[in-house]
Protein backbone atom coordinates (compact mmCIF):
# COMPACT_ATOMS: atom_id res chain seq x y z
CA UNK A 1 0.00 0.00 0.00
CA UNK A 2 1.21 3.90 -0.86
CA UNK A 3 -0.25 6.26 2.25
CA UNK A 4 1.20 9.31 2.85
CA UNK A 5 1.96 13.26 1.78
CA UNK A 6 5.49 13.82 1.67
CA UNK A 7 7.49 17.19 0.74
CA UNK A 8 10.86 16.76 -1.51
CA UNK A 9 12.70 18.77 -3.73
CA UNK A 10 13.57 18.20 -7.54
CA UNK A 11 17.25 18.68 -8.13
CA UNK A 12 18.53 20.75 -10.97
CA UNK A 13 19.05 17.40 -13.35
CA UNK A 14 15.10 16.73 -12.46
CA UNK A 15 15.81 14.03 -9.96
CA UNK A 16 13.24 13.42 -6.75
CA UNK A 17 13.78 11.07 -4.28
CA UNK A 18 11.27 8.87 -3.51
CA UNK A 19 10.07 8.63 0.12
CA UNK A 20 11.64 5.45 1.35
CA UNK A 21 8.58 4.00 2.55
CA UNK A 22 7.55 3.90 -1.12
CA UNK A 23 11.06 2.29 -2.30
CA UNK A 24 10.53 -1.27 -1.87
CA UNK A 25 7.20 -1.08 -3.84
CA UNK A 26 9.54 0.03 -6.70
CA UNK A 27 12.26 -1.65 -6.57
CA UNK A 28 11.37 -3.90 -9.64
CA UNK A 29 10.95 -0.42 -11.96
CA UNK A 30 8.06 2.11 -12.48
CA UNK A 31 6.23 3.80 -14.92
CA UNK A 32 5.57 7.72 -14.87
CA UNK A 33 3.09 9.55 -16.78
CA UNK A 34 0.76 12.47 -17.37
CA UNK A 35 -1.93 12.57 -14.19
CA UNK A 36 -5.24 13.85 -14.13
CA UNK A 37 -5.44 17.74 -12.65
CA UNK A 38 -1.71 17.87 -14.02
CA UNK A 39 0.31 15.98 -11.46
CA UNK A 40 2.24 13.20 -12.43
CA UNK A 41 0.97 9.49 -11.83
CA UNK A 42 3.44 6.64 -10.96
CA UNK A 43 3.15 3.08 -10.88
CA UNK A 44 4.85 -0.01 -9.88
CA UNK A 45 5.12 -2.76 -13.00
CA UNK A 46 2.29 -4.97 -11.92
CA UNK A 47 -0.37 -1.58 -11.34
CA UNK A 48 1.09 -0.06 -14.42
CA UNK A 49 0.35 -3.40 -16.68
CA UNK A 50 -3.26 -4.10 -15.26
CA UNK A 51 -3.81 -0.31 -16.20
CA UNK A 52 -2.46 -0.40 -19.50
CA UNK A 53 -4.52 -3.76 -20.38
CA UNK A 54 -7.64 -1.92 -19.40
CA UNK A 55 -6.87 1.52 -21.29
CA UNK A 56 -5.90 -0.72 -24.61
CA UNK A 57 -10.08 -2.12 -24.46
CA UNK A 58 -11.48 1.43 -24.40
CA UNK A 59 -12.98 2.08 -27.91
CA UNK A 60 -10.39 3.67 -30.37
CA UNK A 61 -13.71 5.09 -32.17
CA UNK A 62 -14.64 7.14 -29.70
CA UNK A 63 -12.80 10.74 -29.24
CA UNK A 64 -12.32 10.43 -25.49
CA UNK A 65 -11.14 7.12 -25.52
CA UNK A 66 -8.57 7.88 -27.29
CA UNK A 67 -7.72 10.94 -25.70
CA UNK A 68 -7.34 9.40 -22.73
CA UNK A 69 -5.11 6.57 -23.73
CA UNK A 70 -2.97 9.07 -25.75
CA UNK A 71 -2.51 11.13 -22.23
CA UNK A 72 -1.71 7.92 -20.07
CA UNK A 73 0.28 6.04 -22.72
CA UNK A 74 2.52 8.05 -24.83
CA UNK A 75 3.54 10.35 -22.07
CA UNK A 76 4.75 7.05 -20.10
CA UNK A 77 8.23 6.33 -19.50
CA UNK A 78 10.18 3.90 -17.44
CA UNK A 79 12.03 5.06 -14.28
CA UNK A 80 14.42 3.19 -12.08
CA UNK A 81 15.65 4.22 -8.44
CA UNK A 82 19.05 5.16 -8.23
CA UNK A 83 21.03 4.04 -5.37
CA UNK A 84 19.98 7.42 -3.23
CA UNK A 85 16.11 6.44 -3.71
CA UNK A 86 15.59 8.91 -6.62
CA UNK A 87 13.91 8.78 -10.19
CA UNK A 88 14.51 11.13 -13.27
CA UNK A 89 11.44 12.87 -14.24
CA UNK A 90 11.57 13.56 -17.69
CA UNK A 91 11.32 17.22 -18.70
CA UNK A 92 8.36 17.05 -20.68
CA UNK A 93 6.32 15.63 -17.63
CA UNK A 94 7.94 18.28 -15.22
CA UNK A 95 6.70 20.78 -17.78
CA UNK A 96 3.49 19.17 -17.66
CA UNK A 97 2.81 19.16 -13.76
CA UNK A 98 4.77 22.88 -13.69
CA UNK A 99 7.73 21.21 -11.11
CA UNK A 100 9.41 23.82 -9.86
CA UNK A 101 11.86 22.80 -6.98
CA UNK A 102 9.25 21.83 -4.10
CA UNK A 103 7.47 19.00 -4.90
CA UNK A 104 5.00 16.95 -2.74
CA UNK A 105 4.47 13.04 -3.25
CA UNK A 106 1.38 11.44 -2.49
CA UNK A 107 0.73 8.07 -2.07
CA UNK A 108 -2.96 6.67 -3.15
CA UNK A 109 -3.06 3.09 -2.16
CA UNK A 110 -1.41 1.95 -5.82
CA UNK A 111 -0.34 4.76 -7.37
CA UNK A 112 1.90 7.61 -6.36
CA UNK A 113 1.22 11.19 -7.76
CA UNK A 114 4.02 14.30 -7.65
CA UNK A 115 2.40 17.53 -7.39
CA UNK A 116 4.11 21.07 -7.74
CA UNK A 117 3.79 22.44 -3.49
CA UNK A 118 1.99 25.17 -4.44
CA UNK A 119 -0.51 23.67 -7.04
CA UNK A 120 -1.12 20.75 -4.10
CA UNK A 121 -1.89 22.96 -1.62
CA UNK A 122 -4.27 24.71 -4.57
CA UNK A 123 -6.36 21.65 -4.92
CA UNK A 124 -6.27 20.69 -1.20
CA UNK A 125 -7.72 24.20 -0.28
CA UNK A 126 -10.61 23.27 -3.04
CA UNK A 127 -11.13 19.82 -2.23
CA UNK A 128 -11.29 20.77 1.58
CA UNK A 129 -14.08 23.49 1.34
CA UNK A 130 -16.20 20.75 -0.99
CA UNK A 131 -15.64 17.79 0.93
CA UNK A 132 -19.36 17.94 2.15
CA UNK A 133 -20.49 17.90 -1.41
CA UNK A 134 -17.74 14.93 -2.86
CA UNK A 135 -19.19 13.24 0.47
CA UNK A 136 -22.79 13.53 -0.65
CA UNK A 137 -22.25 12.62 -4.36
CA UNK A 138 -20.01 9.54 -3.29
CA UNK A 139 -22.85 8.53 -0.97
CA UNK A 140 -25.03 8.50 -4.15
CA UNK A 141 -22.68 5.30 -5.37
CA UNK A 142 -22.76 3.40 -2.19
CA UNK A 143 -19.36 4.37 -1.19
Amino acid sequence: MLLGEYTHNLDTKGRMAIPVKFRTKLTAGAIITRGLDHCLFVFDSKEWETLAQKLITLPLAQANSRAFVRLMLAGATDVELDKQGRILIPDYLREYAGLKKQTIVAGLYNRIEIWDSEAWRGYKTKTEASSDEIAEKLGELGI
